[in-house]
């Protein structure tokens, strides 16, 4: 593991060490549900800030480009076959998972573009913690997610494309647009900041996990504003999809790190990367291409996949690494 990622991370996350991180992947969930529960209750309040989303989720993007650093970059050509089963396992099964979950619950199409999206979104910006926690191969973790973020404005657009085109339609071309201007954009300038501004960006770097949350929660408050009085009839079949959808992610990320033969720390990685979705994106590209309503699975899975990720990181934590 590269000698500055882990200095990172032990800031981000300080290894006082498990607690700050089991603090974060605890509030974060609870902050969510809360904004979720504001925006439903209160949508009113949140309706009109959503034109507000795009920039709000460049702030979360450029926070992650702050944790980058340049050696980051190096864990891919280190370990190509790794990272590459990563990126395939993500952009493979969970757009799948999604396609099929919203065939098999017949969901209505605004609704299966929302779950097929979230499905081709990135991966999660908290996986790296949940990594962390499950005592998994956190390098590996962040070299996938950082390419799939990479590679996300191309992969996005035509995933979504192939798989929600026949719900509803499909302007790729604008979407890789907007994940450019939204995501790639201000990863980049973060990164470039890191680059320039190290010393600065070092004293600020234990803030920005809880200036991510907050803006994400925000995001959430919005989104659910959206279609605050669809939510009574539509919560309960989404709530299903992005249970299903999730679990698929877990634990057929673990299945696919186990048939590329990676050990059992690569495999905890691959877990969390598959599982785990960049759903501020998603709910972002929702509400600008398809509907409010279409950003609800989005919404949900920023909400579940924390909890779950947590459940299933304290849990692999309790089982010793046998293998090497």
């Amino acid at each position: 593991m590269p000698e500055s990622r882990v200095s990172a991370l032990e800031t981000t996350v300080p290894v006082a060490k498990d607690r700050t991180a089991l603090i974060a992947v605890t509030v974060f969930p609870l902050l969510v549900i809360i904004a979720g529960v504001l925006g439903f209750i209160a949508p009113d309040t949140f309706k009109p800030l959503a034109p507000s989303v795009p920039y709000l989720l460049g702030t979360v993007m450029f926070c992650m480009g702050l944790t980058l650093t340049l050696p980051d970059f190096t864990a891919v050509a280190k370990r190509p076959w790794a990272v590459a089963l990563g990126l395939a396992a993500h952009y493979i099964i969970m757009p799948s998972a999604g396609w099929a979950i919203a065939m098999g619950l017949h969901l209505s199409p605004e609704l299966a573009a929302g779950v097929i999206l979230v499905g081709c979104a990135p991966s999660g910006t908290s996986s790296n913690v949940m990594a962390f926690l499950a005592k998994g191969d956190v390098a590996l973790s962040v070299a996938v997610a950082t390419v799939s973020t990479l590679i996300a404005p191309i992969v996005m657009p035509a995933l979504t494309l192939f798989l929600a085109g026949s719900f509803l339609n499909v302007d790729a071309g604008a979407m890789m647009v907007d994940i450019l201007k939204t995501v790639l954009v201000p990863v980049i300038v973060g990164l470039l900041v890191r680059v320039f501004l190290s010393r600065f960006v070092d004293l600020v770097l234990p803030v920005l996990p809880w200036i991510s949350a907050v803006v994400i929660s925000v995001i959430v408050a919005i989104v659910v504003a959206g279609s605050a009085y669809k939510i009574v009839a539509a919560g309960g079949i989404v709530f299903l999809a992005v249970i299903l959808h999730n679990g698929f992610g877990l634990g057929l990320g673990y299945l696919a790190g186990k048939l590329g033969r990676l050990d059992a720390k690569a495999r905890r990685a691959l877990a969390f990367e598959v599982g785990m979705q960049n759903s501020g994106l998603a709910a972002t590209l929702a509400t600008a291409h398809f509907s409010p309503l279409a950003a609800l699975p989005s919404a949900v899975f920023s909400v579940w996949h924390n909890i779950s990720g947590a459940i299933v990181a304290a849990w692999l934590a309790r089982k010793p690494l046998t293998e090497k």
